[in-house]
């Protein structure tokens, strides 16, 4: 279960996790970002848009499996009456510049 208390991160598979010439330091932090880990302050939840069994097989692939809370399908519809980009708390980071950001930020 998801902690409230906890940031929740949102990590896509392809060309993210796998398969990308930036994968291994979306890996790294997602290694510290295990579910339940006071260091880590946040849940990792793994999407793509070929489902959630196809995230969960990913991740077992790679030895990642147990640093996600969830396996979902990436959304096709939010119903929001605002938009992602005004969300506050949220913010969309590159995986070119995964490996920059601090465990702070």
């Amino acid at each position: 279960m998801v902690s409230p208390a906890l940031e929740i991160v949102f990590v896509d598979v392809d060309d993210t996790l796998v398969r990308s010439a930036v994968r291994s330091a979306s890996r790294s932090r997602c290694r510290g970002s295990r579910p339940g880990s006071e260091a880590s302050g946040r849940n990792a939840v793994l999407l793509e848009h070929w489902g959630a069994e196809y995230a969960r097989v990913s991740a077992r692939e790679v030895g990642l499996e147990d640093c996600f809370v969830s396996f979902l399908p990436k959304p096709t519809i939010m119903i929001d009456d605002q938009p992602p980009a005004e969300w506050r708390l949220c913010r969309c980071v590159h995986p070119f510049n995964v490996a920059s950001i601090d465990a702070e930020s």
